[in-house]
C-alpha cells in the first residue's frame, strides 16, 4: 500500500515540472470569432471545434490542470470585442485569446491584451498592421496577412499580364490594408491601379461598383473583401459578364467554403493564396476526416491554423511550467512550430509567424473528384517570399 502511494506521488511529480504554476488552477482559452455573421462559415463553429480538437488531442490537461475553452461572437464590432476581452481577462481569468476574425476586432482586442498582459493569437484577421505598426509584445500573427495575400495572388496575376487593376474594397481596416499592400505589389511589378470603390461590409448589391470596374477597363478587378461579401461580388460579377468581357477577377482572400458556395462552374480558374489545404498531406487528410465528422465540412486554412496555434500554445505552457504570459511567450518563440501544415516555423520579434503559403487555382467541374476537391496547387511560396521582411517592419518592437 505504501509503495503504491509512493508510486502515485512520483507520477504526479513527473506530470508537472518543478515549480509549475497555473493561475486559478485552470488554463483558459477564449475564442473571439464570428459565430453568426458574414465570416461565420469561414471561422465560426469550425474554429471552436478545431480548438477543442487540439485540447482533446493534447490530453485535456496541462501541468496537471484542466484546459477550458470558451467562445464569444464579436458581431463585427470592435467595441463589443474589446469589452468582451476585458471582461474575460478581468472576471473569467482567460489566459489566451484566439481567432479575432475581423481586422478591426483584432486591432481592438490587441489593445486590451497589450494593456492586460495576455497573449493574443490572431489566426483569422488579415491586416498586416497587426504585426506592423500596431504590434504587441503579447500578440502573434499566426496565419496570413494582407502582405502575404498580395505577395501571392497579386504578384502572380501581374506576372500573367494583369498590369492594370481596379479594386472593390471592404470599407474597414482589413479591406484598406489589403488594397494598400496589393497596390504596392502591383506597382513594384510594373503595373498600375486605375481606381477603387470602398464598399460597406455586409453589402448585398455590388451592381453599381461592378459597372464602375467594367468602365475602368482594368485588366484585373481586385476583390479586397471576404466571406459573404466575396461570394456576392463574384456571383454578381458573373451575372454582369465581367470575366466574359475580358477582365479577370482577383480573389485576394478566399477559403474553400467560399468556393463551395459559389460552385466550381462559377469559381473555376480563380487563383488564390492559401495557407493550408485539407488535401495537402496525410496529416491534413486524417484531421479532415475527424473534423468533418464533427462539423459536416472540410476545414479551411483558418481552421487548420486554429488547431495548430492551440497546440503550440499548450506545448509552450507545458515547457514553461506555468501559464504566466511572459514565460509562455518566450517559450512560444523559442520552440519551433511543427504541425500538419507548418514545418520548422517560428515566431519573429514582431510576432509574425514565419510559414510557407501556397498559390492555388480552383478546379473546373471536370477536374474535381468530389465535393471538397476544389484546388490544384500551382506553387509553394517560401516564408521569406510570403512574409514582409523584418527590415521593412513598422513594428516598434523591432530593432533597426
Amino acid at each position: 500500500m505504501i509503495r503504491a502511494l509512493y508510486a502515485a506521488f512520483a507520477m504526479l511529480l513527473a506530470a508537472a515540472p518543478a515549480g509549475a504554476q497555473v493561475s486559478d488552477d485552470v488554463v483558459k482559452i477564449g475564442i473571439i470569432t464570428d459565430l453568426s455573421g458574414i465570416y461565420s462559415a469561414n471561422t465560426g463553429i469550425g474554429t471552436v471545434e478545431a480548438t477543442k480538437m487540439a485540447v482533446e488531442d493534447f490530453g485535456g490537461t496541462v501541468l496537471g490542470k484542466k484546459i477550458e475553452v470558451i467562445a464569444g461572437d464579436h458581431q463585427q464590432k470592435a467595441d463589443v470585442s474589446s469589452a468582451l476581452a476585458r471582461k474575460w481577462i478581468d472576471e473569467d481569468k482567460v489566459d489566451v485569446i484566439t481567432s479575432v476574425a475581423n481586422s478591426a476586432v483584432a486591432l481592438a482586442v490587441q489593445g486590451v491584451t497589450r494593456e492586460k498582459n495576455r497573449i493574443l493569437i490572431n489566426t483569422a484577421a488579415a491586416t498586416s498592421d497587426f504585426t506592423g505598426k500596431a504590434c504587441s509584445p503579447t500578440g502573434i500573427g499566426w496565419t496570413y496577412d494582407t502582405y502575404a495575400l498580395a505577395a501571392g495572388t497579386g504578384k502572380a496575376l501581374v506576372k500573367q499580364g494583369g498590369d492594370t487593376w481596379y479594386f472593390l474594397t471592404a470599407d474597414y481596416a482589413f479591406g484598406h490594408a489589403l488594397e494598400r499592400d496589393t497596390a504596392a505589389f502591383v506597382a513594384q511589378t510594373g503595373g498600375k491601379v486605375v481606381g477603387s470603390a470602398r464598399i460597406p461590409i455586409g453589402n448585398a448589391d455590388f451592381s453599381s461598383f461592378l459597372l464602375q470596374a467594367q468602365g475602368s477597363r482594368a485588366k484585373v478587378v481586385g476583390l479586397a473583401n471576404a466571406g459573404g461579401d466575396f461570394i456576392n461580388s463574384v456571383k454578381q460579377a458573373s451575372e454582369f459578364g465581367v470575366v466574359k468581357g475580358g477582365q479577370r477577377l482577383a480573389a485576394l482572400l478566399a477559403v474553400i467554403q467560399d468556393m463551395k458556395s459559389l460552385g466550381l462552374k462559377t469559381a473555376q480558374g480563380l487563383v488564390v493564396t492559401d495557407f493550408g489545404y485539407w488535401d495537402l498531406n496525410e496529416e491534413t487528410r486524417a484531421f479532415t476526416k475527424r473534423f468533418m465528422a464533427r462539423t459536416g465540412s472540410a476545414p479551411n486554412f483558418i481552421h487548420l491554423s486554429d488547431y495548430g496555434a492551440t497546440m503550440h500554445y499548450l506545448k509552450a505552457v507545458k515547457a514553461a511550467g506555468t501559464d504566466e504570459t511572459k514565460a509562455v511567450m518566450a517559450k512560444m518563440k523559442e520552440l519551433k512550430i511543427n504541425d500538419m501544415v507548418i514545418k520548422d516555423g517560428w515566431i519573429r520579434d514582431d510576432g509574425r509567424v514565419m510559414r510557407d503559403a501556397w498559390l492555388v487555382q480552383v478546379k473546373t467541374p471536370e477536374e474535381s473528384k468530389g465535393d471538397w476537391d476544389i484546388y490544384k496547387i500551382l506553387a509553394q511560396i517560401p516564408a521569406e517570399d510570403a512574409i514582409r521582411p523584418l527590415a521593412q517592419s513598422e513594428c516598434p518592437l523591432v530593432k533597426k
